[in-house]
């Protein structure tokens, strides 16, 4: 299947990276800038959103890195990335996508919801994103048990990131779970391939 992977270094991107790296299955890259070039009718054409990743395929397109992650897990079953719980996949790939990503977005922005405002918001609170995260994988070495799925490749890469810019709450268990998949070959080999196109530094 012909995969085709629009993406830039410095964006959600690298999460579809380590996945494609992790499925194995040849892909092109297309690195696109960001302002204008991903607002041509060309690549509008691909993402009305004008962002990226995105993954085009024989029978389409997909959008969203948790999406992509999903449909290749999905696609290819023999990179052992869709575990027999599906269940507790899309628990997870969801929670990333949904309660972390909301809950780090509004507080690196500075806004934290009150109390009163809590029952609002699909995340609650940052403490009760973190009492959930610490809890599951206090107890869980991946997100979906004893294996390494697709949900460790999306969600797990939010943890690190995370983690190394202070969008998280130091923590020693969530620090356990990332430095039991940061050390992943597929990870390795992604990093590799979006580090070289990073722009020189001045």
């Amino acid at each position: 299947m012909a995969l085709t992977f629009y993406t830039n270094p410095m964006s959600r991107g690298r999460i579809v990276r380590w996945m494609l790296e992790e499925v194995g299955e040849p892909y092109e890259t297309v690195v696109l800038a960001f302002g204008p070039p991903m607002k041509t009718p060309a690549y509008l054409a691909i993402n009305p959103m004008g962002k990226v990743p995105a993954l085009a395929h024989a029978g389409g397109v997909v959008t969203e890195a948790g999406a992509i992650c999903l449909w290749l897990a999905d696609a290819f079953p023999q990179a052992g990335l869709m575990p027999a719980d599906r269940g507790a996949l899309f628990r997870w790939l969801f929670f990333g996508a949904g309660p972390l990503e909301q809950a780090v977005t509004n507080g690196s922005k500075g806004w934290v919801p009150t109390a009163e405002e809590c029952g609002r918001f699909g995340y609650g609170s940052m403490n009760t994103v973190m009492t959930t995260l610490i809890g599951h994988l206090g107890r869980s070495p991946y997100f979906c048990g004893e294996a390494f799925s697709a949900a460790d490749v999306y969600t797990g890469s939010q943890i690190g990131w995370g983690l190394r810019f202070g969008t998280l709450p130091a923590d020693t268990v969530l620090q356990a779970y990332w430095d039991r998949i940061k050390t992943r070959p597929a990870l390795a080999r992604a990093n590799a391939l979006d580090d070289a196109l990073m722009p020189p530094k001045s």
